[in-house]
């Protein structure tokens, strides 16, 4: 319900959640009005010791799924993490 009443676009804040006990390297994806979900497993795993380790918040461009990105692939957001440094790198 809180990605539909998202602008357009939007700034996603990351953070970490050590305690996910589904997924070891969960990575949440908040905006102002709250938590909105979480990177894709496969790839929050590149970027959770940098979101980790960051001493202020990780910020990043965001945007909201189209109606058929989420029939096709139940996608709602779409987050640029080009700006973050993966793990590897940082």
């Amino acid at each position: 319900e809180r990605v539909r009443h998202l602008p357009r676009t939007f700034t996603a804040t990351l953070s970490v959640e050590p305690g996910n006990r589904y997924f070891r390297h969960a990575i949440v994806v908040a905006s102002d009005t709250g938590t909105l979900g979480y990177v894709a497993p496969e790839i929050a795993s590149h970027y959770y010791d940098t979101v980790r380790i960051a001493t202020t918040p990780i910020t990043c461009p965001a945007r909201r799924g189209s109606p058929a990105d989420h029939e096709t692939s139940g996608v709602e957001l779409f987050v640029d993490l080009t700006g973050v440094p993966t793990s590897e790198t940082a």
